[in-house]
C-alpha cells in the first residue's frame, strides 16, 4: 500500500436517521397522540353518522374468519352448518346497530328477536352475535321514553327465549340461564350508569355557566355603579361650581370642559361595558378601554377641577400586573375620591399608591369630623370595615375576588379611610 493512500473500510448498512434509542421510545407517544387525535375526530362527528360507520365495520368483521369463534352462545344447541338464514340473521344482529342511538328501543328488538332466531336454529357462533349486548348497553344509555318499559319487556323476551331452547332439547339448567340473566342485567346497567353520568355532567356544565353568568351581571353591576356614580357626580360638581364663575370667563371656560370631558369619559367607558354585554366580539371597542391605574393621576386632576383638595402620592415602580389588579386599583381611587366629593366636599383628601413587585396597595383617606359623612347612604350602620352601599360593598367583593384584603371606615381622628392590598397577579 502506497503511503498516504486511503485505507477504505467496508461499511455496514447505515442506521436510518432519528432511529436511536430516544426516537425508539417517542414512537409509542406518537402512536398516542395519533390515536388521541383520531378519538377526537370521531367524536366530532354526529351520533347518527358515527352509528352507521360503526355498524358497517361491525359487519364486516362479524364475517371475518379470525373472529368467528368470537361471540355469544345460549343454548349449547347442536351447531348446524351455515346458511343463507344464519348470514341473513347474522346481518339482522348487526346492522340494526346503525340506529342504536336515535331508536334503542327499536335497535334491542330487532337485534334480540335476531339473536333468538339464530341461536334457536343452532346456527354457527359469529362475531355479530355480540350486537345483542351493545342493543342492551344503548337501551340503558340512550333510552328516554319508556325507560321501564322497554328493559320489562326485554326480560319477557328473555324468558320465553329460555323457554323455547328448553323446549328444543337445551341442556342449560335454569341456573344457567339465570347467570345469563345476570349478565344481561349488568349490560343494560352498565348504559343506564353512562347515561347518569352524562346528565351529571351536563348539569355540572349548566350549573358551572350559570354561576359564571351570574358574576359576570354582578361584576357588570359594579362597574356600571363606578362609572355612572363617578361622572355623574362630577359633572354635578362642576356644574353647580360653573354658575358661580360667570364673570371669570377663564375659569367658566375651564370648568365647562372639566364638564364635556366628564361626559366623554362615561360615554366611553359605556361604550365598553354594552359592548361586553352585547357580546359582539369585540372585547374592546375602539376609544372605549377599561381604564387603569396609570390613569390615577388624570383622575385626581379631574376632582381637583371640582374644587375638591386632592393630593396623591405613589411609592414603588407599577408592577406589570394583570388587568383584573389594574382596574380594581382604580376604581377604587374612583369611588372613594366619588365619596369624599359627595360626603365631604372640601375636605383634604390623601390618595396613596404604594406599589411592589408581589402587591400594590391602595389607600384613601378624607380628613373632617365624623359627623361630615354621616348622611353618607354607602356608609350607614356604619364601623370599622363595615359599609353598606353598594359602591363599597362592590369594592370589598372585586377585591376579594382577586385574592386581596379591603377594609374602610372611620378614623379615630376623624374623616374616613379606604385601605386594599391587592396581588399584582389577579385575574378575577
Amino acid at each position: 500500500m502506497r503511503e498516504g493512500q486511503a485505507v477504505r473500510v467496508p461499511a455496514g448498512p447505515a442506521a436510518p436517521t432519528g432511529a436511536g434509542p430516544g426516537s425508539r421510545a417517542s414512537l409509542p407517544a406518537a402512536a398516542t397522540a395519533r390515536l388521541r387525535l383520531l378519538w377526537r375526530w370521531w367524536e366530532a362527528r354526529p351520533a347518527v353518522v358515527r352509528d352507521r360507520e360503526f355498524a358497517l365495520v361491525f359487519t364486516v368483521l362479524s364475517f371475518t374468519p379470525p373472529l368467528s369463534l368470537i361471540g355469544a352462545q345460549f343454548g349449547d344447541l347442536p351447531v348446524q352448518e351455515a346458511s343463507v338464514a344464519s348470514v341473513l340473521l347474522t346481518l339482522g344482529q348487526t346492522l340494526p346497530v346503525a340506529v342504536r342511538t336515535r331508536w334503542p328501543a327499536a335497535c334491542l328488538a330487532m337485534t334480540g328477536a335476531s339473536f333468538a332466531v339464530h341461536q334457536s336454529l343452532g346456527a354457527p357462533t359469529t362475531f355479530g352475535s355480540l350486537g345483542l349486548y351493545i342493543a342492551l348497553y344503548s337501551v340503558g344509555a340512550h333510552q328516554e321514553r319508556f325507560r321501564q318499559t322497554v328493559p320489562l319487556t326485554a326480560t319477557g323476551g328473555c324468558v320465553l327465549f329460555c323457554v323455547v331452547l328448553h323446549l328444543l332439547g337445551s341442556p342449560t339448567g335454569p341456573i344457567d340461564f339465570l347467570l345469563i340473566y345476570l349478565v344481561l342485567v349488568t349490560v343494560w346497567g352498565l348504559g343506564a350508569l353512562a347515561r347518569r353520568q352524562r346528565r351529571q355532567e351536563a348539569a355540572r356544565r349548566r350549573l358551572t355557566a350559570q354561576v359564571a353568568i351570574a358574576e359576570e351581571r354582578s361584576r357588570m353591576a359594579r362597574e356600571l355603579h363606578d362609572v355612572v356614580t363617578h361622572h355623574v357626580t362630577a359633572m354635578v360638581v362642576q356644574s353647580g361650581a360653573a354658575q358661580y364663575l360667570t364673570q371669570s370667563p377663564d375659569r367658566l371656560n375651564d370648568a365647562l370642559h372639566a364638564i364635556n370631558g366628564s361626559g366623554r369619559r362615561a360615554l366611553a367607558e359605556l361604550r365598553f361595558l354594552l359592548g361586553v354585554l352585547e357580546a359582539t366580539g369585540e372585547s374592546r371597542p375602539e376609544g372605549s378601554a377599561p381604564p387603569v391605574p396609570g390613569l390615577v393621576p388624570d383622575l385626581v386632576e379631574q376632582i381637583r377641577a371640582g374644587g375638591q383638595p386632592v393630593e396623591l402620592i405613589e411609592e414603588g415602580r407599577q408592577p406589570d400586573t394583570a388587568v383584573g389588579a389594574r382596574l380594581a386599583a382604580y376604581r377604587i381611587v374612583q369611588e372613594s375620591l366619588t365619596n369624599a366629593v359627595k360626603y365631604a366636599p372640601g375636605r383634604r383628601t390623601l390618595v396613596r399608591l404604594a406599589h411592589t413587585p408581589d402587591w400594590t396597595e391602595v389607600e384613601v383617606t378624607t380628613a373632617g369630623a365624623g359627623d361630615s359623612t354621616a348622611e353618607s347612604v354607602a356608609l350607614r350602620d356604619g364601623g370599622p370595615h363595615v359599609s353598606g352601599g353598594r359602591g363599597l360593598t362592590g369594592l370589598r367583593e372585586r377585591v376579594e375576588a382577586l385574592g386581596g384584603e379591603f377594609a374602610a371606615g372611620f378614623r379615630p381622628e376623624g374623616g374616613f379611610r379606604v385601605h386594599a392590598r391587592i396581588p399584582a397577579g389577579g385575574t378575577a
